[in-house]
């Protein structure tokens, strides 16, 4: 370890003045049990600062300048070049000490500003790793949906838009062996506020209507994709709109799409 450039790094100072973090203090507590001549030197610090704090300047320092005015405007000549140097040492003791705070409050600030620029890269950073796992967990999920549809044993049935909404599109993909049935529905509208999307599977003689659930996380999922258990001989599919909650029997009068599986 450079003795020379940790001192001269100023983190002792920071030290005595408190300045640090609680992680930073242990480092350096360490470092001074390890270092003689880095503890002599927050010693000196201390010395100073405990002499500083009590010579600054004078405890009626406007006073001071007005009388130094005074005795300057009337008695010019008084003022000889032995009181003139006795007092140069004290205000050059002033400015050191002056400009030594100064530097202090500083490097405090500057401290603190790395400090905060430091957690504002941790958050964002956060928040980017947060971002990239969803957006691989978004990948992951449409590839596998992707193969559920494709697959050569899956029963496509297309369900066409009906009379409240002629435009609607949807599509049931139905998965026999595992009893699952999905349903796509990103060309349908957005439900209004207090409504959800219900599916129905349908046995057409007599017309026999199943609930196999309700999308009311319509919103929410961007893929438009709903995986529904479905233990129903289904021989057709229908998407009413029904309040929030759903209902015990579809609403013909809100019945969106309908498609009848092929034979």
């Amino acid at each position: 370890m450079d003795i020379n450039n940790y001192v001269s790094s100023g983190i002792l100072e920071l030290y005595v003045y408190g300045a640090l973090s609680e992680t930073e203090s242990r480092e350096v507590t360490r470092i001074l049990k390890q270092y003689p001549e880095v503890e002599s030197e927050v010693d000196e610090i201390e010395n100073v600062l405990i002499q500083l704090s009590a010579a600054v300047a004078p405890a009626d320092t406007e006073r001071l300048i007005k009388t130094i005015k005074q005795k300057l405007s009337h008695n010019p000549k008084v003022v000889t070049m032995e009181s003139r140097k006795s007092n140069i040492p004290m205000y050059i003791g002033w400015a050191a000490s002056l400009v030594f705070l100064i530097g202090l409050f500083l490097m405090f600030n500057k401290n603190q500003e790395l400090r905060q620029d430091l957690q504002a890269l941790q958050g964002e950073k956060a928040q980017m790793e947060t971002q990239i796992a969803e957006a691989r967990t978004d990948a992951d999920k449409s590839k596998e949906l992707l193969s559920i549809i494709r697959d050569k044993d899956i029963i496509k049935v297309p369900l066409a838009g009906q009379a409240v909404a002629p435009d609607a599109y949807a599509a049931a993909y139905w998965d026999k062996n595992t009893n699952t049935t999905y349903i796509d529905v990103k060309d349908l509208p957005e439900p209004p506020r207090g409504m959800v999307y219900q599916v129905w599977s349908l046995q057409l003689e007599p017309l026999t209507p199943t609930s196999i659930g309700i999308l009311d996380t319509y919103e929410e999922d961007e893929n438009k994709i709903f995986a529904l258990e479905n233990i129903n001989p289904s021989e057709a599919f229908g998407i009413t709109l029904e309040p929030a909650g759903g209902s015990e029997t579809p609403t013909m009068e809100q019945l969106y799409t309908l498609g009848v599986v092929s034979s």
